[in-house]
């Protein structure tokens, strides 16, 4: 039992067994609730909820009815159970901090402007959503369940997800790491 709290406390764990862990969490979900993984639509009912409560009239629409209804949805539990899991582990393994400048390799390159850094994150995650709605969904619900599934568009989105990693990484970067 101290040897499993010890695995658990470690601010890293083996990419391999968080691996085969995610995998098998995959398949115990599609078992016993009959869903997938998949978080970035989360978003779109979150933001149907606010949409009712700001303008109902706009939010009565055939997307907000029927494509991704506002609400409470697996996909919204998902990404609470998400945070409140990097939390618990963050807490656990000692590492949780404050910070509004993600690391030092960010300001080594970009510089320590807080706006600038949060802009980009904001930029970035409108980008990553629009881009997940083209692909058909999000890395959890195209790549993971899509991969326990056995689907090519899976694979094909992993790949081109790597891909553009290391293109992004490259234009970001450049030479210097």
């Amino acid at each position: 039992m101290t040897k499993l709290i010890d695995w658990l406390k470690s601010p890293q764990w083996s990419p391999y067994t968080g691996g085969a862990a995610l995998g098998l969490l995959s398949i115990f979900a599609l078992l016993f609730t009959d869903r997938l993984f998949g978080a970035s639509g989360a978003f779109e009912n979150i933001g149907g909820s606010i949409m009712q409560l700001i303008a109902p009239t706009l939010a009565d629409n055939m997307y907000w009815n029927f494509v991704m209804p506002a609400g409470f949805s697996f996909g919204v539990m998902m990404l609470i159970g998400v945070f409140l899991g990097a939390l618990a582990s963050s807490l656990l393994s000692g590492t949780f901090k404050w910070q509004t400048v993600s690391d030092e390799q960010w300001v080594q390159v970009f510089g320590p402007n807080r706006l600038k850094r949060w802009a980009t994150l904001f930029f970035g995650a409108i980008l990553l959503e629009y881009g997940a709605g083209i692909a058909g969904g999000c890395t959890s619900g195209l790549a993971i369940s899509g991969g326990v599934q056995l689907a090519p568009a899976a694979f094909l989105f992993i790949g081109g997800m790597f891909a553009s990693g290391i293109i992004t990484t490259m234009l970001l970067y450049g030479k210097r790491y």
